[in-house]
């Protein structure tokens, strides 16, 4: 059990009500005790990579359930990523370009419409991802009008010729970012379209981040 001693919100000494809830003795929150285990419970899972299945079936809770949670902690680590942003933006940085296929569709050809790019920037040692616009809503139309092939000839060129880069080193803090995220998305399999930029937020959030400051920040976040 969790947060027994202190209050969630301030840290203040907390006391138990007749049904069982939690109330700070200073801020006057109250708080559903059950709830509140079961969120701290899953978020220190969600930090210590521990996938929703491998979670539910443990604890005995619904996939679904865990899933949501899971889906919720994503979407605080973009919002903390680009509020440290703000923070680091002034510093010096390097950048690189980055395209992700999965292994089952990199020989393809129309796969190609399904890449994932993304800028990498390392400034002073903290790693910032944008994901650029995708390229699928092209696919249908290229298909068609069998211009497949000639497009990822012209892709292979745009890798080779006007990369962006900007890097001092071949193997450096962003190279290692890339690294850390391919093991890390491989664990996951058909992610949606639209949830991939929070997926890329939670790999980014995690490699800046030391496992108990990643805790506490989202508990920050979460309960706030």
């Amino acid at each position: 059990m969790y947060w027994l001693n202190s209050c969630i919100f301030c840290g203040c000494s907390v006391y138990r009500l007749a049904d069982n809830n939690i109330k700070c003795s200073t801020c006057k929150r109250k708080y559903a005790l059950k709830k509140t285990n079961k969120t701290l419970l899953l978020l220190e899972l969600f930090v210590n990579n521990i996938s929703a299945n491998q979670a539910a079936k443990q604890n005995g809770f619904s996939y679904a359930s865990v899933h949501s949670y899971y889906d919720d902690f994503r979407k605080l680590c973009a919002v903390i990523c680009e509020r440290e942003y703000e923070q680091i933006r002034h510093k010096e940085n390097e950048y690189e370009e980055y395209f992700y296929l999965e292994k089952s569709k990199q020989y393809k050809k129309e796969a190609i419409f399904d890449a994932k790019n993304f800028l990498t920037f390392d400034y002073e040692g903290h790693i910032y991802t944008i994901l650029l616009p995708s390229l699928n809503k092209f696919k249908t139309q290229f298909i068609e009008d069998d211009l497949t092939s000639t497009y990822l000839e012209e892709f292979k060129k745009f890798k080779r010729q006007t990369r962006l880069i900007k890097i001092s080193s071949t193997h450096n803090n962003i190279t290692a970012f890339w690294e850390t995220f391919e093991s890390f998305i491989t664990h996951y399999k058909g992610i949606k379209n639209e949830m991939f930029g929070y997926f890329l937020k939670e790999c980014e959030f995690k490699y800046n981040h030391t496992k108990e400051e990643a805790y506490t920040l989202l508990q920050k976040e979460y309960f706030q």
